[in-house]
């Protein structure tokens, strides 16, 4: 039986593990979780890792539909520079999006929320790529959660057939 000064250097050898080598704590964690050795988890770094990756996959969404939402702009704000590449990033934002939200399900409680915060970077990401000023495009999102997934919907003109074959 381990006293209690050697699992408090094990857990204090754990935690300078999470500083100095993260890939090596990981496995540790791993390892100590498979055999049930609770008493050795680094329970403030395991909490602080498991927010983090619903952090993460919160940002994805609006990292994807930052992009998604920046096309849109270019694509309804500059017709005449339509793309099959504008077209095609499109798409792809959209299927990630969809998995993500497949992989995720609580996520779609958030996504009316996560267009409106993804907005301002799909905004500057159309006003750096059109170079067309910020006033422009609206200050707020226009487009609905159902315009934005709708894989028919494509803000502004028609497009040509050859650009959507």
């Amino acid at each position: 039986m381990q006293t209690p000064q050697v699992k408090k250097t094990q857990l204090q050898e754990s935690e300078n593990l999470y500083e100095s080598d993260f890939y090596a704590w990981t496995q540790q964690q791993v390892n100590v979780l498979l055999h049930k050795q609770w008493s050795q988890l680094d329970v403030v770094n395991l909490v602080e890792e498991i927010e983090s990756l619903g952090r993460r996959e919160r940002q994805e969404l609006r990292n994807r539909l930052s992009i998604l939402l920046g096309h849109l702009l270019k694509w309804e704000y500059q017709p005449n520079k339509r793309s099959r590449s504008w077209l095609a990033t499109m798409r792809i934002q959209r299927r990630d999006i969809l998995k993500l939200l497949n992989d995720n399900p609580s996520l779609r409680s958030y996504v009316t929320e996560a267009i409106t915060e993804a907005y301002p970077n799909g905004r500057d990401l159309a006003v750096s790529e059109t170079n067309l000023p910020f006033a422009s495009f609206p200050e707020q999102c226009l487009y609905s959660w159902e315009d934005v997934m709708n894989e028919s919907f494509y803000s502004g003109l028609p497009t040509s057939d050859d650009l959507m074959g």
